[in-house]
């Protein structure tokens, strides 16, 4: 873990740049008020919380969709130069209204929010800076599964929303010329992705375009029945989905797979040569990332010393527990008897996903002694779709929408069941799932009056850093089936740990691609194909895995401060209630959350 006087400085140094948390519920309002009456400040953060979110929901209409705001359904990103440039000015602009409000004369609660949309618009803006899509091929969001994704998502009822997607559908291929352009432009600047992301979408385009237009997802909507709408509206729906997708989108993917074969490949970096150190601009950026992704201001070299202390110190828990369950404390014992034990493996795609729905429902049984505030909203169990689960990790987590017309949804990689251990799956779920995610984001979207920017909040290192720590908290809960599945846990605890060494090797140290491949199987128990998919996944998303592990580390800290503090007044239900209340905030702020949450549970008789 971080050192306790380290992870002091840190928070006592953004303490006066970052505003005062609060966790006591806000009073309503009084009829006929608003909260933001009779301050201005508090007016003019109000106002500018909104703008920031409407414009951010119109920068990204795709996110918007995603999350249930309907009003965008029938556009696509900017994503050429000029508009990237239109949404740094707009973000700059807002930054500096935002640091201009006397957070003194706040609330606290509305501090919150302050320092809340601060940290927001420079992740934004450092995320932007970087500009990684003008160049990155994207095996995990690009557009080839990122669009297929969305026509699961965007559906239609009336005839408004028919057009909608028509439109939005209509623009698909000048969206994807855009950003082929854009890989050309970036290429001429000296920026090309790695070689290994660069195969896997060209591998994904071609078993894409294999297939008849009607099978693509994209297809779907114009075979969804409308029996409520005028015979003459659902035909010229259907024809207007066709043409879009055989006349503007296929034709835009062949090109842009093309592009990538002809152009972007013969110069793409080779596995060598794969982190952002190696891309002009690239160590700036990665300063910048690294913050953006953590909420602290960590240096890649501090990051990627604690990585290398968490993965021996979780060696020698696989280690000792390794002797109970397996009879030997031999790492490399360990490690070979469960990657090659073959009834470790599961045999079908059913198996996969009844173990992950079981997992699940042994956690939401158990969540309400561990958990005061449970989300109302649900959560369903579904397979990843077959045009993503080739090249995804073993699950993910898709928030619900916000106008309750879709679940909070755990989705489960079934592909080659073979390849997957048993072991693996509770955690996965734990993490993913509840108490992980769900809990965490479902909550976060049923707070009351916060601005709406807030309760969509991807402070990662606040939602990772809960899903990793709810890991280990499953273990407390007594989920895990067995010391085979404990050590899964520290398997993925490992995993985790490790991604603080890759990333910071990667991207800061120029570590290989096989260099980090080799370091992840020798310090966890994953088996080589799930370590392949991550390593490039950490090439491909620059700091996004740091956020993890630095999360949990704080939030077992912030825990065991309370425990000694408190001693028999602590209360784990009102910890983690404290914990989730005020939505994802940035460590500094949790921090100074849990302390008034010490507080006022000291002064209880």
């Amino acid at each position: 873990m971080f050192h306790s006087s380290r992870t002091v400085l840190l928070s006592l140094a953004l303490f006066a740049l970052t505003p005062l948390a609060c966790t006591e519920p806000r009073p309503p309002a009084a009829p006929g008020r608003t909260e933001t009456q009779g301050s201005a400040p508090a007016a003019r953060l109000a106002a500018l919380a909104g703008e920031y979110w409407d414009g951010r929901l119109a920068a990204e209409p795709v996110d918007a969709t995603f999350l249930g705001f309907r009003s965008h359904d029938d556009r696509l990103p900017d994503v050429t130069e000029d508009g990237r440039a239109r949404e740094i000015a707009r973000l700059e602009a807002l930054l500096g209204r935002a640091r201009a409000v006397d957070a003194a004369s706040l609330a606290l609660p509305d501090r919150v929010t302050l320092g809340m949309l601060v940290h927001e618009l420079e992740s934004d803006l450092a995320w932007r800076a970087c500009d990684l899509s003008a160049w990155t091929a994207d095996q995990l969001g690009g557009p080839q599964v990122e669009l297929f994704q969305l026509a699961r998502i965007q559906t239609v009822r009336t005839v408004e929303e028919g057009r909608a997607l028509v439109a939005r559908w209509s623009k698909i291929g000048a969206y994807i010329d855009a950003r082929t352009d854009r890989l050309r432009r970036a290429l001429e600047q000296g920026k090309v992705a790695p070689r290994a992301t660069v195969e896997r979408v060209i591998a994904q385009l071609d078993e894409l375009l294999a297939k008849p237009s009607g099978a693509w997802a994209l297809m779907s909507p114009r075979d969804a029945a409308h029996p409520d709408w005028p015979e003459t509206e659902q035909k010229s729906f259907a024809a207007a989905v066709e043409q879009a997708v055989e006349g503007g989108a296929r034709p835009a993917f062949s090109r842009y797979r093309e592009a990538l074969a002809r152009e972007i490949l013969p110069r793409a970096r080779d596995h060598a040569r794969a982190g952002l150190s190696h891309v002009p601009g690239g160590e700036a950026c990665y300063a910048r990332l690294i913050p953006a992704s953590t909420s602290l201001p960590l240096s890649a070299d501090e990051v990627h010393a604690v990585g290398l202390e968490q993965v021996a110190r979780i060696r020698d828990e696989m280690k000792a527990l390794g002797a109970k369950a397996l009879g030997t404390s031999d790492f490399a014992e360990i490690q070979r008897r469960l990657r090659e034990d073959e009834a470790l493996a599961y045999a079908t795609r059913d198996e996969v996903e009844a173990a992950a729905a079981a997992a699940v429902a042994r956690a939401r049984a158990a969540l309400p002694a561990w958990v005061g505030a449970l989300p109302r909203t649900p959560l369903v169990v579904k397979r990843m779709e077959a045009f993503e689960e080739k090249h995804s990790p073993p699950a993910f987590y898709r928030e619900p929408a916000q106008d309750g017309s879709r679940p909070g949804t755990y989705f489960v990689n079934t592909y080659a069941p073979e390849t997957r251990r048993r072991f693996e799956s509770e955690v996965v779920a734990f993490h993913e799932a509840i108490p992980g995610h769900h809990v965490q984001v479902a909550l976060a979207q049923e707070l009351g009056e916060v601005p709406a920017f807030r309760k969509h909040a991807n402070v990662m290192a606040f939602t990772e850093g809960w899903g990793l720590y709810s890991e280990r908290l499953a273990n407390e809960m007594g989920l895990y089936s067995s010391d085979l599945d404990r050590l899964g846990m520290l398997s993925a605890d490992a995993w985790r740990a490790c991604r603080l060494v890759l990333d910071t090797g990667i991207h800061a140290k120029g570590w290989s691609r096989a260099q980090a491949v080799t370091y992840m199987m020798e310090n966890t128990i994953l088996g080589e194909g799930v370590v392949v998919n991550e390593v490039d996944r950490y090439i491909t998303w620059p700091g996004q895995a740091l956020a993890y592990k630095v999360g949990q580390l704080e939030i077992q800290r912030l825990r065991k401060d309370a425990e000694q503090k408190l001693g028999p007044r602590f209360d784990i239900k009102g910890f983690h209630d404290a914990l989730l209340g005020a939505g994802a905030v940035t460590l500094p702020i949790l921090g100074d959350q849990i302390a008034r949450w010490v507080a006022s549970r000291s002064s209880v008789p």
